[in-house]
């Protein structure tokens, strides 16, 4: 009974993902089906047609499926006269339903495009309009704000230009990232610190390379502060696109050409470093508004964001301006110009541990960053992965851009009236993928009231240890950079670890309007806030708000599944988990091969506590059948009653130093038991080592070697079963 009983919990485990947007995907474009024009103009109205379609894609030699507008991964362009009122026609062709966010843009609340809080979601077969004036002129762009699928390509640039056209030529460049796994499956990876796209990329920081590097004190020193290896982008990325392409080219351009490049980050979850063979890099613009020229020699650019940077080609020939992924694993390219190609310094791997040793010199022991002495940190003063770039010490100046750098080309000093003041701590943390502001998630707090007429300001205080950008829908806010009433105005701030920047804006608007991380799997966490209008008139394409929040709110409590799997010869060690970012409902078995070996099961449900979530309290009901004639006791002279043990347990979880777990707990039979234990340790990339034991005199250790992010070679011995090897299965 016992093994049909964990066989069925497993098999429904399994089946949770099969309802993920993988499986929603289908309808596609039906021969025979009509498509309006693609664009018309009728005065000053400019009307654009958008299909949203499922499609198959194959990047790297597989077929995967995807999703597309127009046929075309990025979406194609959409370009705009200042002044005129766009008319936006989006047909959902798909089965499942989607939506359309207008990122920058300044406009009604209701076309916004977040569904359930600000616009209706397009469900399948169905069309929407979004009409609206185009205000502003500049660099911006379009994508879904629905689950995951602008990871699946829904995507592309939105360009306003000036009533007056520019003599400057110009052209778009949409970075993006590409994976060949559902974006679901990506997201339900991340929450179960799956360990698999480190050993990918060769991040994993191991025992062996601290060994090889001579940094075993900087690894010792992580640990025992609780964390895990350093991590510079979450996930790992089969490509890297310019304008859908791994290399794009424009060979229109000659050498004197002056050409002002629209640089949008459109990817889910990476920044870009930017480079140019051709010399320096002049940037004029950020998120679509104008700036005094700087000129630098590279620039980073954070997720969401746009430049418009103009560059020079020098001479004959193609230069490469060139986009690497912030963990160096990829790079993509843009070639300006023909003839002999001229390439871009490529950047070198990162130096992983010495951003670890300055990360635990910045952390204290509860896991809060910590100023170094003399540093204010704020407005990118100093990035904190500069020490684990290698070009840094190669003696070369290198004038890399920095917030503080940023002028506007105009006054941006807000008009006078009431201040409203908000901090806002970013939290979280990468064991269980939470990520919240003040410790709290979007589901968690109630939606922030401002009143129109009033000033907003902000003080960002980021106390994780990586990258965020910030994005504002519908405002733009002041970055209080240090240049006084010509401080930029921005949409989307890049804040890095411990840093703490001010923004402020003037609240001009009616309705509700969404602040979060632009990291999609991020926002997707729970990094977020609503800010919401009082006295806003009803917004007609939310009847319900009520219930809208709801939806909202769903997105950072969705549970994941989980499961590892022993298949050994000395019996089958396994546990499967379905959690989300507080809650846990698991179950745990070893199975031997015989009565004399023993069976066990411990079903629990728990919440986690505390914003590194070290402490985990939990109750549920515990099994175990062993056929023997011995009187076995704890440590504490209380029997264990192995042979037919089945009682209700609680107890408290909490994380040590150097990541053991210590475990106390109680049955209803008074019994009490304490076990210390760790999993995973990283003795190599692929080797890993398991230790557990407990004051039933149950004790086991083991070894596992990862082939692939479902296999693992595996060996273990246990008390109860004995020693055995096999294959070990994760999901």
């Amino acid at each position: 009974m016992m093994k049909k009983f964990i066989l069925y919990v497993f098999t429904i485990l399994l089946a949770v993902p099969a309802f993920s947007q993988d499986h929603k995907m289908g309808m596609g474009n039906t021969e025979g089906n009509k498509h309006l024009p693609f664009f018309t103009k009728k005065g000053h109205r400019e009307i654009y047609h958008l299909y949203i379609n499922d499609t198959t894609v194959n990047y790297t030699g597989k077929k995967r499926p995807a999703m597309a507008i127009n046929g075309t991964i990025p979406a194609p362009q959409l370009t705009f006269t200042e002044g005129d009122t766009a008319e936006i026609y989006v047909h959902n062709e798909m089965m499942m339903e989607t939506s359309i966010h207008w990122h920058g843009l300044i406009l009604p609340n209701r076309y916004d495009g977040v569904s359930y809080l600000t616009t209706t979601p397009i469900e399948g077969g169905q069309t929407h309009l979004f009409k609206f004036p185009l205000v502003q002129h500049g660099t911006y762009w379009y994508h879904s704000h629905t689950m995951t699928q602008e990871q699946s390509g829904l995507y592309g640039a939105f360009i306003i230009n000036e009533r007056k056209p520019s003599p400057v030529k110009e052209y778009t460049l949409m970075l993006s990232d590409w994976t060949d796994e559902n974006p679901e499956q990506v997201q339900r990876r991340l929450h179960n610190a799956t360990d698999w796209y480190a050993i990918r990329k060769g991040s994993t920081q191991d025992y062996l390379q601290a060994i090889q590097t001579g940094h075993l004190k900087t690894k010792l020193t992580n640990e025992w502060k609780r964390m895990t290896a350093m991590d510079v982008s979450d996930v790992y990325y089969d490509r890297f696109f310019s304008n859908g392409k791994a290399e794009d080219a424009a060979p229109q351009f000659k050498a004197g050409d002056r050409v002002k490049l629209r640089v949008i980050n459109g990817s889910s979850s990476t920044y870009f470093w930017l480079g140019w063979a051709g010399g320096k890099i002049s940037v004029v613009a950020n998120d679509g508004e104008d700036v005094q020229p700087v000129t630098v020699d590279r620039m980073i650019v954070g997720v969401a964001e746009t430049y418009d940077v103009e560059v020079t080609i020098p001479r004959d020939g193609s230069y490469e301006f060139l986009a690497t992924s912030e963990d160096r694993t990829r790079y993509t390219s843009l070639w300006l110009g023909s003839g002999e190609k001229k390439p871009a310094k490529k950047l070198p791997r990162l130096k992983y541990f010495e951003g670890m040793q300055m990360m635990n010199d910045m952390m204290d022991m509860k896991g809060n960053m910590k100023e170094m002495p003399g540093m204010k940190m704020t407005n990118q003063v100093m990035d904190m992965n500069m020490v684990m770039y290698a070009e840094m010490n190669d003696g070369e100046p290198h004038v890399t851009l920095k917030y503080t750098m940023l002028k506007s080309v105009r006054p941006t000093t807000l008009p006078s009236g009431p201040t409203k003041l908000l901090n806002f701590e970013l939290t979280g943390n990468m064991n269980r993928y939470v990520w919240s502001i003040n410790n709290k998630t979007v589901s968690e707090t109630d939606k922030i009231l401002i009143k129109k007429g009033e000033n907003v300001r902000i003080v960002l205080y980021n106390n994780t240890m990586m990258r965020h950008p910030m994005h504002l829908h519908g405002h733009y806010f002041r970055v209080l950079n240090g240049q006084g009433e010509y401080s930029p105005l921005k949409n989307t701030l890049d804040i890095m670890p411990m840093e703490k920047d001010t923004i402020e804006f003037r609240a001009t608007e009616s309705g509700d309007w969404f602040f979060h991380c632009h990291i999609l799997y991020h926002m997707m966490s729970g990094m977020g806030r609503i800010f919401s209008y009082e006295n806003s008139p009803p917004n007609p394409e939310v009847p319900d708000p009520v219930a809208g929040f709801k939806k909202i709110a769903a997105d950072d409590r969705k549970f994941y599944a989980a499961a590892e799997v022993g298949l050994e010869s000395n019996g089958s060690d396994g546990n499967a988990s379905l959690a989300n970012t507080r809650w846990k409902f698991s179950t745990m078995w070893h199975l031997g091969l015989n009565k004399s070996k023993g069976y066990e099961s411990e079903t629990m449900f728990g919440r986690y506590f505390g914003r590194m979530q070290w402490l985990y309290a939990y109750a549920g009901f515990d099994y175990h059948y062993k056929k023997t004639d011995e009187l076995e006791t704890n440590m504490f002279g209380q029997v264990s009653n192995k042979n037919n043990r089945h009682t209700v347990v609680a107890g408290l979880a909490y994380t040590l130093p150097f990541l053991f777990v210590a475990d106390a707990r109680i049955d209803g039979n008074g019994k009490l038991r304490f076990q210390l234990g760790r999993e995973d340790i990283p003795l190599t990339s692929r080797l890993r080592w398991t230790l557990v034991g407990n004051t039933d005199k149950e004790y086991s250790t083991g070894l596992r070697y990862i082939i692939n992010e479902n296999f693992s070679i595996s060996s273990h011995y246990d008390s109860d079963m004995g020693l055995g090897g096999g294959l070990t299965l994760i999901y």
